[in-house]
């Protein structure tokens, strides 16, 4: 088999594969591969020409939409971006920064809604929790106010700073009280989230359209090893 894949009809040769895959044999990773000739060896072949094809098909609409690659070093996901995107998008996206810059360009008009953002708000948020630095007569202590005796804490509330107050058979004084900074916002990370789903659409739907894959390749699974070689 000399052809990878079909690019717009143009075919696309196993050279690239082959490099790849010896690449990937004589790595700092090659111990943690498959053996050669095994069901997961297929796979992973399967796996790394579907990398290909998608690096392919960006770098074509990298140079038809005439987008600026920039000839960076890879880049690094964290894990809900690479799950989000799926094992051999964000195989492409690390690797390959045509595959960034085609990112960056499908997506850049891609907002959440603000129904979306309002309800994450709503289902996140939650009212600051003081925490109280008490001096308790056998030491000192960090508590959540509304875990202390109801006495003691409205005893506590009344109190100068670093005043001894008793109450019943408790007896402590409340030094410091600190209270949590806000959440972020959530926007930015919504954002980044939709803009990853938006890709994931857009790269399936040209995918459909532009790539045909030879016999063999159609389903390269989602192998656990090269997922491993690709991100730290």
């Amino acid at each position: 088999m000399t052809t990878l894949g079909l690019l717009d009809g143009r075919p696309l040769p196993r050279t690239a594969l082959d490099h790849r895959l010896a690449a990937l044999r004589n790595g700092p990773r090659a111990t943690a591969l498959p053996q050669p000739g095994s069901s997961e060896d297929r796979q992973l072949t399967r796996w790394v020409a579907q990398v290909l094809l998608t690096e392919a098909l960006c770098e074509a609409v990298a140079a038809e939409r005439r987008l600026p690659v920039a000839p960076d070093g890879p880049a690094r996901l964290d894990q809900q971006a690479a799950v989000e995107l799926g094992s051999i998008t964000a195989a492409a996206f690390e690797g390959n920064p045509a595959v960034r810059a085609v990112y960056a360009a499908v997506t850049a008009d891609v907002e959440p809604a603000p129904a979306d953002i309002a309800h994450y708000r709503t289902m996140t948020t939650r009212p600051p929790a003081e925490r109280w630095h008490l001096a308790l007569p056998d030491g000192e202590l960090e508590a959540d106010p509304d875990t202390l005796p109801t006495a003691l804490a409205e005893a506590l509330r009344t109190a100068p700073p670093g005043t001894w107050v008793t109450a019943g058979p408790w007896k402590a004084a409340l030094l410091t009280v600190t209270t949590p900074p806000e959440p972020p916002d959530p926007a930015p990370a919504l954002r980044d989230a939709s803009r990853r789903a938006a890709f994931v659409r857009w790269l399936d739907h040209a995918r459909a359209r532009r790539l045909t894959l030879v016999e063999g390749l159609e389903h390269p699974g989602d192998p656990a090893q090269p997922d491993n070689h690709h991100r730290h």
